[in-house]
């Protein structure tokens, strides 16, 4: 899975209301992707039902809780400080309990539990309903840890609580795991192999934030367009099942059409797209349906047909590039963003220059960049040498950020004149006098408050712009409203 990983919030705490008669208290805290802010809702419904509500004074916790990423070195590097940090605050409060969640937690459960002592427990992301026993081991004075990958599992029966404090924009899981083994990524090792979601479940939680006025939802996996749906199970063992099975399975296209139909009025986005597995159906299911954002993330991670085989990419320059022009023939309005990764062992100038080119013949709305950092237990950091010097990395991800920025301003520009709806989310960090929200590709506007609200659905005519913003006036409410 590419994982898009929001820097804004990282490191942000969860706050729940208050639940009469719970008595502990729970301080956590996530790091990484949007599955792990997902997963950290879903952890928060279990120990609310168990006792625990959550506070944001780390010093009064009861139990601390860490949901971690392994993507980037970085980000355990960060992990790292944070759990310094809480086991300090433990020397003072002997009684206060740490626990590493997530990606982190799989890896590196013997180093936490054994070797350095820094957590009294470790849960892998398909364990956090045998939490509340972990915990009772942990209450009787025994290091805990489940990290065993299931191949089940989907939390479909769990109701998440709402990271997004404003109950406007909401994710519902929709896959777990991963099947697609590329040579960086931990992502199959630490979340398992993909299986799908019940469809009525995903329904009934989608109808649930309806009911409470959610205008917005994320169908989130770390591969959406491989969503199979046939009775449960493996979508490996997909080749084994009945033929009823095989005849009544439900793909991604019919689950997005079915969302779309089932709540016209509620926006849908979904992330990530694995270029592999998008099928033209689900373009034309996108071009159908004005509730469902034209947007598609949709990471390349290089431009080489070298490079995209010693990742283990399987699709070739050729192949995604045909993709762009399907998306932009069916979807003409439809913006499209990436990943890429600077640096992939033994990567050329030449392929660098492929990249490069890449970028120049999709001219992408925005991306996710970064130099390549080798992760232990990935094929990548195993058999091969991390041979790119980090000043070539350095210049060779510049360069790509660069030629991003210039893309995104000439796609901005494009929307100026133009009447965009807009959900609107927060006011604005700039100003209190503008509300701040996204048009349907996924574009920041930002446009006077006037006598609009947050929820609302506003035309805005954009009158100037950034490489990274759009800013208007309001024209009136959308027929979305």
């Amino acid at each position: 899975m590419e994982k898009i990983i929001e820097e804004s919030k990282q490191g942000e705490s969860l706050v729940l209301d208050l639940k009469a008669g719970n008595t502990k208290k729970l301080f956590i805290e996530s790091y990484g992707c949007a599955m792990n802010f997902s997963d950290s809702e879903i952890v928060a419904s279990i120990l609310s039902d168990n006792g625990y509500n959550t506070t944001q004074i780390l010093e009064e916790a009861d139990l601390v809780l860490v949901n971690t990423c392994s993507i980037r070195d970085k980000a355990e590097q960060t992990v790292r400080k944070r759990l310094e940090k809480y086991n300090a605050v433990k020397r003072v409060n002997p009684k206060m309990k740490v626990g590493v969640l997530g990606c982190m937690a799989e890896r590196l459960k013997s180093q936490f539990l054994e070797e350095e002592k820094i957590v009294d427990l470790v849960v892998g992301p398909d364990a956090y309903k045998d939490l509340p026993n972990l915990l009772a081991e942990v209450e009787e004075g025994r290091d805990a840890i489940n990290v065993i990958l299931s191949k089940d599992e989907t939390y479909g029966d769990i109701s998440p609580v709402r990271l997004m404090s404003n109950g406007i924009t909401a994710l519902v899981s929709i896959t777990r795991g991963c099947d697609n083994m590329c040579t960086f990524c931990v992502v199959p090792f630490t979340r398992g192999r993909e299986r799908s979601r019940e469809p009525q479940s995903i329904i009934a939680e989608i109808q649930n934030l309806w009911d409470k006025g959610f205008k917005e939802i994320t169908l989130l996996g770390q591969n959406v367009d491989s969503y199979l749906w046939y009775g449960g199970g493996l979508k490996k063992d997909f080749v084994n099942a009945t033929e009823m099975q095989k005849a009544t399975a439900v793909g991604f296209e019919q689950l997005l059409e079915t969302v779309a139909v089932t709540f016209p009025k509620m926006r849908v986005r979904f992330s990530t797209s694995n270029p592999q597995d998008m099928h033209e159906e689900v373009l034309h299911v996108i071009a159908r349906h004005p509730n469902i954002c034209k947007h598609i993330h949709l990471p390349v991670q290089s431009g080489s047909n070298r490079i995209l085989k010693e990742m283990n990419r399987l699709h070739t320059r050729e192949e995604y590039m045909t993709l762009i022009d399907k998306i932009r023939t069916i979807i003409p309005n439809c913006s499209i963003s990436q990943d890429m990764i600077a640096g992939f062992p033994t990567e050329s100038e030449e392929d660098h220059q492929d990249t490069l080119s890449l970028m120049d013949y999709v001219k992408y709305n925005f991306g996710y960049m970064y130099s390549y950092s080798e992760r232990p237990g990935t094929l990548a950091g195993r058999k091969m040498e991390d041979d790119v010097a980090d000043e070539t990395k350095a210049r060779r991800l510049q360069e790509i950020v660069d030629l991003q920025q210039k893309y995104a301003w000439l796609r901005s520009e494009e929307f100026v004149g133009q009447i965009v709806e807009v959900l609107v989310e927060k006011i604005s960090k700039k100003s209190k006098e503008e509300f701040s929200g996204r048009n349907s590709q996924s574009i920041t506007v930002v446009f006077p408050k006037e006598d609009y609200k947050i929820g609302d659905f506003v035309n805005v005519i954009i009158e100037s712009c950034t490489s990274g913003t759009l800013k208007g006036k309001a024209v009136g409410l959308s027929e979305m409203n």
